[in-house]
């Protein structure tokens, strides 16, 4: 899906992954998600059954700690620790406009950007 979304209108082919053959499966397992070892699907979770503009904050959040995370400027561990107080700082607005939801996004950018330069977080 995500590569559809990116390729649209049009389809990129991709002749190193196999498709996938519902006839050779017998079945899949799932588990209960363990958020303790993956505190962002948590954060996700509660950020879409929250609505408004938690899902804008928590994207706009994740892709500027990962990237502070891929550049070494924090620590792997700091990434959900920071979303999550970004996310605990946001006033959510319930029914956003487009202008609210980039709002929402600009100012979690910067917000976890000052939380970075506060807490002088690095590697």
């Amino acid at each position: 899906p995500i590569q559809y979304a990116l390729s649209h209108p049009e389809r990129w082919g991709n002749d190193e992954l196999p498709k996938l053959d519902f006839t050779r499966i017998s079945r899949f397992d799932f588990e209960k998600p363990d958020y303790d070892k993956f505190p962002c699907l948590r954060l996700a979770i509660e950020a879409g059954k929250k609505g408004g503009t938690y899902p804008a904050a928590l994207c706009a959040a994740d892709e500027v700690a990962v990237e502070m995370f891929l550049e070494g400027r924090i620590k792997f561990n700091d990434v959900a620790m920071l979303i999550d107080d970004i996310l605990a700082k946001h006033s959510n607005i319930a029914r956003p406009t487009i202008a609210d939801i980039l709002k929402a996004d600009a100012g979690a950018r910067e917000a976890i950007k000052e939380a970075v330069r506060q807490e002088r977080l690095h590697c």
